[in-house]
């Protein structure tokens, strides 16, 4: 199972009605699995303002943090993402990765 997969397991815990892992590393790093973007639509945000919300994504993830670089969180609940309906776009990596040997 690579990278992607666990975390979109890992986040399987938050019961969300709407999940997508993208994968952005070739953004970032080369040729490795370092760099994600999650969207995620749960109820169980509703209350909750960015940092509660990070953190139950945090620790639904628990091990799975140390294994990657980055991981970009777009967390809505249900009526927040049927006003919305999208994410914003990942800006251009600026570099300063660990991972970059130059």
């Amino acid at each position: 199972m690579n990278m992607r997969e666990q975390i979109l397991q890992a986040l399987d815990a938050l019961q969300p009605e709407h999940l997508e892992v993208l994968d952005e590393s070739h953004m970032h790093s080369r040729g490795q699995q370092t760099h994600y973007k999650a969207i995620i639509v749960s109820p169980v945000f509703g209350g909750l303002n960015a940092v509660k919300r990070h953190q139950k994504v945090y620790a639904s993830l628990g091990e799975l943090m140390g294994q990657f670089h980055a991981l970009a969180l777009h967390t809505y609940t249900p009526e927040e993402w049927t006003e919305q309906g999208v994410a914003p776009a990942s800006p251009t990596c600026k570099g300063g990765s660990q991972h970059d040997h130059t």
